[in-house]
C-alpha cells in the first residue's frame, strides 16, 4: 500500500472545501469529510472524535467503524490512544495499534480488525478541540507526507467545527453568551500596581478566510516579503530601544532578533505554503502546533523560546499585505493589553503613555516580558485562565496588580470600590516616600537593617528610590535563566561589578546558583525528578559541578577586587557541603591575589538557613560561616513538608504557626550565642505582621522586595519592640494551629500599623 500520494493533499483540500462551501447540517458534512479523508489516503477507517464538556472526546463522525458507534463512543482526555494525542497535543503514528499501552478497546466501533493508526490533534487556537484518526488493517508506518496531510486537513476540519452552526448543532457549552456581563479572574501578580483601561488584544484576530492556494510560488513570494519586513521591523525596534535598558534585558532582545531569523521556523512555514496553504493558513498552521507544545513543556526557558516564535507569527500575520491592525505606538485611551503570552520585544510596541497593564493568560514573574515590565513600572497579572476567551477589544478593565484579580466589565458599585483603592495606594506610596530618609529603627529606637531583593540591573537601578540599607538576597540565578547559554566569567564579572557600582559602597549580599526545581538552566543537563523541591538543586549542583561554582566565584572575587565582599551558599543541609564550597572560594581568592595582588578587601561567607537538618549543626555552623540568613520559603516548605506549588496544601500551614515561630526563635538564640550576624530574606520578611513577630523572636536584620520596605518601615516606626518581645515569646509554646489573630490583636491594642 503505497499511502497518500504527493499531489493528493491540493486535491483532497479543494474537495474539502468544496464540501464544507456546500449546503446541508454541519455534521453531514463532517460524514462527506471522513469518507474523503479515507478515500484520498488509502484508509479502511476514517474518525473524527470532538471535545465535548468535562474533557470527553466524543465520536462525531466516520467512515469504516460501525455507525451506531457515532455519539455512543466517548473517551476522557489521556484515556485510549486518541484520548493520548489529545492530552499531548501532538500525532500519534502506530503500526500496531493495539500492541500500545495506552490502547483502549470499545467493542461498539468494531475496530478489533485494524492495526496500524494515524492521529492527529484538531486545533483551534492552540487548543485541542478534537482528533482526527486513520486506520488500516496492514502494520504499517505512516509516511511523514501522510502526517503532514493529515495535520493540514485536520486545520481545515477545525473550521467546521469551530463554525457557529456546528457549535449549536452539537451543543457545546461556551461562553459567547457572557460576553456583555461582568467577569472576575485571579491570576498572579508578575509585577505589581494598579490600573484602569479598555482591553486591546494582543494578538491579531485575522480570520484564515482563504485556506487553500491556488498558486503556491505567489504565496511563497508573498510570505519572503513578509518576513523580510519582519526582520527589518525587530532590527529597527532593537536599534530604537538599546539604550533603555541593561545588559541582561539587551540579551533578551538579542535572542528575540535571532528568532526572526530561525532558519527552521522559516522552513516550516514554507513547508506549509508549498503543500498548498495560503500564508495566513500556514502561518495559523505553525503557530497552533508552537501554542500545543507550549502546554506541554514545563522548562521555563523553553516556554519563553516557544512563546517568542508564538510572538513572531503574530508581528508575521501584520505584515500580510502591509497590513495593520490599531497602531500600538499611538493609542487614543488608556489601554490594558489581553494577550496568552508576550515576549518583552511585544511590550515595547505600544505607547507607554497610554498602557496601563497587561493580563497574561500565561506567563511567570521570572518571564522576559514580567522583568522588562517591572523596569517600565508596568503591572502585569498572569495565569488568568480563559481571559481570552471571556475578554472583547473595547471592555472595561480594572487590573489589580496587588491582589492578582482582574475585573471584566465591572459594575458601578466594583468600579468605585476600585478607585477608592487607587487613591488609597497613592496616599500610602506617598507617606512612605516621605519615610524614606527616616532612620530605620522601632519606636523604642532599636536599630533595624531593612535591606531588599534583587536579581538583575533593572532592579538595583531603582535601589535608592526605597531607603533601603543595601541588597539583603541578590539573586545570581535570573542572569543565567535569561540566556541561552552559560554566560562566561567576564560576562558575571561585569554584572556583579554593575551592582557593586550602583550600590556605591552600600552592602550588598550575592546568592551563589539557585538553580533546579521550577528554575531549570536550558544548557544544564538533568533527568526528571519524581519531587524536584528535595532533588539536584542550588548547591547540591554546584558542588557536583564545581566548575560551574568556580566559574561564578572567580567572577565575584573579580568583581569585588579592592572592595569588600559578601556571599552566601544556598540549601546547605549539614556543615561539610558549606565546608566543600568554602574550600573552592578560598582557592579563587588566592588565585586572584596571584595573578594580580587584586582580591576583596574583605570577604564575609554565609549561609542560607532552608534545611531543618542544619538547625542542629548550628553550634558547628556558626564556628564557619561570618552570618546566617534564613530563607523562609523553602524552610517552611521542608519544615511542614508542603510542596509551596501545590494549592491544596500550601496554605495549610500558617507562617505563624508556634512550632515555626520555636524554629525561628532557637536560630537567633544560637546566633546571639555565637555573636554571628543573622537575618530573614524569604518572603515573611516582607509581611508587616510576620516582621513584628520576628523582631519579637530577636530578629532585626530583613531583606525584602522593594515594594514592602515601605509598610514593613511604617510598621517598625510604629512597634515598641520592648514589649513585643515577652508577648511573642509566650506565643511559641501554645498549642494553636497559627497565632496570626493573638498578633494582630496585639498591634491593635498597641497601635502598631500592620
Amino acid at each position: 500500500m503505497s499511502g497518500i500520494a504527493v499531489s493528493a493533499p491540493r486535491l483532497l483540500l479543494r474537495r474539502l472545501h468544496h464540501v464544507m462551501a456546500g449546503r446541508g447540517a454541519p455534521e453531514q458534512r463532517l460524514d462527506e469529510i471522513v469518507r474523503l479523508i479515507a478515500g484520498n489516503m488509502v484508509a479502511e477507517v476514517c474518525s473524527c472524535y470532538l471535545m465535548r464538556a468535562g474533557d470527553v472526546l466524543e465520536l462525531f463522525a466516520t467512515e469504516g467503524l460501525k455507525k451506531n458507534s457515532v455519539h455512543q463512543t466517548r473517551l476522557r482526555l489521556g484515556e485510549g490512544l486518541v484520548g493520548d494525542i489529545a492530552a499531548h497535543a501532538r500525532p500519534l503514528n502506530l503500526s500496531d495499534a493495539q500492541s500500545h499501552p495506552q490502547f483502549a478497546y470499545r467493542p461498539e466501533t468494531g475496530e478489533e480488525a485494524y492495526h496500524s493508526l494515524l492521529g492527529t490533534p484538531i486545533l483551534r487556537g492552540g487548543r485541542v478541540i478534537g482528533v482526527l484518526v486513520v486506520q488500516n488493517r496492514t502494520r504499517r508506518t505512516y509516511t511523514e507526507e501522510e502526517v503532514e496531510a493529515l495535520q493540514t486537513v485536520a486545520m481545515v476540519v477545525a473550521e467546521l467545527v469551530s463554525s457557529e452552526q456546528m457549535i449549536a448543532s452539537a451543543e457545546f457549552s461556551d461562553t459567547a453568551g457572557n460576553a456583555t456581563l461582568p467577569h472576575h479572574i485571579t491570576g498572579r501578580v508578575l509585577a505589581e500596581g494598579l490600573a484602569t483601561g479598555f482591553a486591546l488584544m494582543h494578538e491579531p484576530r485575522i480570520e484564515v478566510k482563504r485556506t487553500l492556494s491556488s498558486d503556491s510560488v505567489q504565496e511563497l513570494k508573498r510570505l519572503d516579503n513578509a518576513v523580510s519586513a519582519l526582520q527589518s521591523s525587530v532590527d529597527a525596534l532593537l536599534v530604537a530601544t538599546n539604550t533603555l535598558f541593561s545588559d541582561e534585558s539587551k540579551e533578551i532582545f538579542e535572542a528575540y532578533k535571532m528568532f526572526a531569523h530561525d532558519k527552521g521556523w522559516l522552513k516550516k512555514l514554507q513547508e506549509a505554503v508549498k503543500s498548498g496553504l495560503t500564508v495566513e493558513a500556514a502561518i495559523k498552521r505553525v503557530q497552533d502546533d508552537t501554542r500545543a507544545r507550549m502546554k506541554e513543556i514545563t522548562d521555563p526557558y523553553l516556554r519563553e523560546r516557544l512563546s517568542e516564535l508564538d510572538d513572531l507569527a503574530n508581528r508575521l500575520y501584520l505584515h500580510l499585505d502591509g497590513r495593520s491592525q490599531v497602531d500600538r505606538r499611538n493609542l487614543q485611551q488608556d489601554t490594558i493589553v489581553v494577550a496568552r503570552n508576550m515576549g518583552a520585544a511585544e511590550l515595547l510596541d505600544y505607547d507607554r503613555r497610554h498602557l496601563k497593564a497587561v493580563i497574561l493568560e500565561e506567563g511567570t514573574r521570572a518571564s522576559h516580558v514580567a522583568i522588562v515590565a517591572r523596569a517600565l513600572g508596568v503591572p502585569v497579572i498572569g495565569q488568568c485562565e480563559e481571559v481570552i476567551e471571556t475578554a472583547e477589544t473595547g471592555d472595561f478593565i480594572l487590573a489589580d496588580g496587588e491582589h492578582g484579580q482582574v475585573f471584566l466589565r465591572p459594575a458601578e458599585d466594583v468600579q468605585e470600590a476600585f478607585y477608592r483603592s487607587m487613591r488609597q495606594r497613592e496616599e500610602r506610596q506617598a507617606k512612605y516616600a516621605a519615610l524614606r530618609d527616616k532612620p530605620n529603627q522601632s519606636k523604642d529606637g532599636v536599630s533595624l537593617i531593612l535591606n531588599v531583593n534583587a536579581g538583575l540591573l533593572i532592579d538595583v537601578d531603582h535601589f535608592h528610590d526605597f531607603g533601603a540599607d543595601g541588597i539583603g538576597l541578590f539573586r545570581t540565578e535570573l542572569q543565567f535563566m535569561v540566556r541561552s547559554q552559560m554566560p562566561k566569567v567576564d560576562e558575571q564579572t561585569e554584572l556583579y561589578s554593575g551592582v557593586l557600582d550602583k550600590l556605591n559602597g552600600k552592602p550588598v549580599v550575592f546568592r551563589t546558583l539557585d538553580v533546579g526545581g521550577d528554575k531549570m538552566l536550558p544548557y544544564l543537563r538533568t533527568k526528571p525528578e519524581e519531587n524536584p523541591a528535595l532533588g539536584w538543586r542550588a548547591i547540591r549542583i554546584g558542588l557536583d559541578r564545581p566548575a560551574l561554582l568556580r566559574s561564578q566565584l572567580r567572577a565575584m572575587v573579580r568583581a569585588a577586587a579592592g572592595r569588600e565582599l559578601s556571599l552566601m551558599f544556598p540549601m546547605i543541609a549539614e556543615v561539610s557541603e558549606f565546608l566543600e564550597a568554602k574550600a573552592i572560594l578560598n582557592k579563587e581568592i588566592e588565585r586572584a591575589k596571584k595573578r594580580n595582588g587584586g582580591g576583596p578587601s574583605k570577604v564575609n561567607v554565609g549561609t542560607m538557613i532552608e534545611v531543618p537538618s542544619i538547625v542542629w549543626q548550628l553550634p558547628q555552623l556558626l564556628r564557619e560561616v561570618d552570618f546566617v540568613s534564613i530563607g523562609s520559603n523553602d524552610l517552611m516548605q521542608f519544615f511542614f513538608a508542603v510542596d509551596r506549588g501545590n494549592p491544596i496544601i500550601s496554605d495549610r500551614y500558617d507562617t505563624l504557626s508556634p512550632s515555626l515561630l520555636s524554629l525561628l526563635r532557637q536560630i537567633a538564640r544560637s546566633c546571639e550565642e555565637a555573636k554571628t550576624p543573622f537575618s530573614v530574606c524569604g518572603d515573611i520578611a516582607g509581611r508587616p505582621l510576620e516582621v513584628m513577630a520576628l523582631m519579637g523572636l530577636g530578629y532585626r536584620n530583613f531583606s525584602m522586595s522593594p515594594e514592602m520596605m515601605g509598610p514593613v518601615k511604617e510598621m517598625a516606626l510604629s512597634a515598641d519592640i520592648g514589649k513585643i518581645e515577652p508577648f511573642v515569646r509566650s506565643l511559641c509554646g501554645v498549642r494553636d494551629h497559627s497565632v496570626r489573630d493573638q498578633l494582630r490583636a496585639f498591634a491593635r491594642d498597641h497601635s502598631i500599623i500592620v
